[in-house]
């Protein structure tokens, strides 16, 4: 039997007279290989405790990637897999011919190791495997960048590479498969008291609006959240007073293990589209210093108005919140820039400025459904796999406008059906202040006293409507909003008074 065992590269020299070329062979174990194989083919329960983690393509060598899949599909079948039931598979295998074709399995067999130490074996495979990849990676990002195609950015190689890397590293992940229902209920009732000892009582990440986070109960974690609206409804508005609280109200401990969590607020990943980094900070400036945006951006303020505003920079300068204006980008590197966040700072909440805005990671679609499907899904998947609430804002068509009463529904969304399918939580955002003034009749009319009459009762007052909810309720929150702060409050009611998001 071949005992080659190769952990680390060789370096080998081809030609005569040690003059020849040297090369280096890709890491790998036979050896392992032959042993793990050996220890199924004796006991097929050997094959259980490596399954999770490896697959074919992980073995080096052609043949045992063939005798790994058959011997699996014949264990998945309830079937014995042992060199008496593959023998007919591999009788004309041109991969064992070299070494015996398939008397190479009964040679298997007498290598075998105990069940018990299978996955060391396994393991240490899978670890030579993911070393090849990274080799492949590294060789293909040298071709890449030494072809200088001209259509093909630098960044954009960049983002490919990181897309592979991070791919890669996640392989290394065992599967998750079944989780025994007594550690589900520890997490739940860990969830649950950090949401007891929380201020606000609610497991998810706060919005800062009272009545929105006691129906939503927060921002949860791996749910994708749509926010969506017509023009000048307030929604990137919205969006900006949420991440900006959940940045500012983050705080984290060490847990009993000495770890460091987060146990209020977050750390935001803000993903605008549509405004630049330094339009979104001018209107976090203007909210946190109370000075309409439209003056800091004029420059029509007085002396004491600036001291506000490098005040309110000064207090929200160390806020966790990052913001990324690139236009026109895609699910997958929207994808990659979320994965280095979460490694680095712990991402707690991703906002999405907005999602028709977004292109898809591959080829253009047949069609626009197909496209916002792509996205939609892969923004819930990120959700998921990051373990962070995701908000994404949305257009919604025209037709909104056509309607007397111009409350959102779900059937108004843009390419309805793939978001309101992935989406965790739908809500619209809606002002009737916004209607009724371009609704104004002739001065001095009874329409017009009418008129004032509704407009006074409707000013500053704006709704967002639940219209779906995966694990809660739906129904509307009514709230204030401050125009020319772009500044959503709580609106004032008996059991409750505005709140600055102080």
């Amino acid at each position: 039997m071949n005992n080659e065992s190769n952990n680390s590269p060789v370096v080998a020299t081809i030609g005569e007279g040690g003059g020849g070329q040297s090369y280096r062979a890709p890491p790998h174990n036979i050896e392992a290989e032959q042993a793990l194989l050996g220890a199924i083919l004796v006991n097929n329960q050997a094959a259980n405790r490596v399954t999770d983690f490896l697959l074919p393509e992980h073995f080096q060598m052609p043949g045992h990637q063939r005798i790994y899949a058959a011997a699996l599909k014949l264990i998945e079948r309830g079937q014995i897999a042992n060199p008496v039931t593959l023998k007919h598979y591999f009788d004309q295998d041109d991969a064992l011919t070299e070494v015996g074709g398939a008397q190479y399995l009964v040679r298997l067999a007498g290598a075998t190791v105990s069940v018990i130490n299978a996955e060391h074996y396994g393991r240490a495979i899978f670890d030579l495997a993911v070393r090849r990849g990274l080799i492949d990676i590294g060789e293909d990002m040298v071709n890449e960048a030494y072809g200088a195609d001209v259509e093909v950015e630098a960044a954009q190689q960049i983002e490919a590479a990181e897309q592979r890397l991070f791919t890669l590293a996640e392989t290394g992940r065992r599967d998750q498969g079944f989780i025994n229902f007594d550690d589900v209920l520890t997490r739940a009732i860990e969830v649950a008291e950090a949401a007891y000892h929380r201020d606000g009582r609610m497991t998810g990440v706060a919005t800062g609006l009272v009545d929105l986070d006691h129906k939503l109960g927060g921002l949860h974690p791996s749910d994708l959240l749509i926010l969506a609206g017509r023009p000048a409804m307030g929604k990137s508005a919205l969006a900006t007073n949420i991440a900006f609280h959940a940045a500012l109200a983050h705080r984290r401990q060490a847990d009993e293990a000495g770890r460091e969590k987060t146990v209020d607020g977050a750390v935001v990943a803000f993903f605008s589209l549509e405004m630049s980094a330094e339009q979104l900070a001018t209107r976090l400036l203007a909210e946190r210093a109370a000075i309409s945006s439209e003056k800091i951006r004029r420059g029509d303020i007085s002396a004491d108005d600036f001291s506000r505003i490098a005040r309110a920079a000064q207090e929200i300068e160390n806020a966790p919140l990052f913001i990324d204006d690139t236009p026109a980008l895609s699910i997958s590197a929207l994808r990659t820039r979320s994965r280095r966040l979460k490694r680095s700072h712990d991402l707690g909440l991703i906002v999405v400025d907005y999602l028709q805005l977004l292109r898809p990671s591959g080829r253009q679609a047949d069609n626009r459904v197909q496209e916002v499907s792509e996205i939609t899904q892969g923004l819930k998947a990120l959700a998921k796999e990051l373990d962070v609430p995701v908000l994404a804002l949305s257009q919604l068509s025209r037709q909104v406008e056509q309607r007397d009463d111009k409350r959102p529904q779900l059937a108004d969304l843009r390419e309805s059906g793939s978001i309101e399918q992935d989406a965790d939580v739908v809500m619209f955002i809606f002002r009737e202040e916004y209607y009724h003034e371009r609704k104004q009749p002739e001065p001095d009319t009874p329409e017009h006293a009418k008129w004032l009459e509704r407009a006074d009762s409707i000013h500053g007052l704006a709704e967002v409507i639940i219209g779906k909810q995966r694990h809660g309720p739906t129904g509307t929150i009514r709230l204030q909003f401050q125009r020319e702060f772009t500044k959503f409050h709580n609106l004032d009611a008996a059991n409750h008074l505005p709140d600055a998001f102080a």
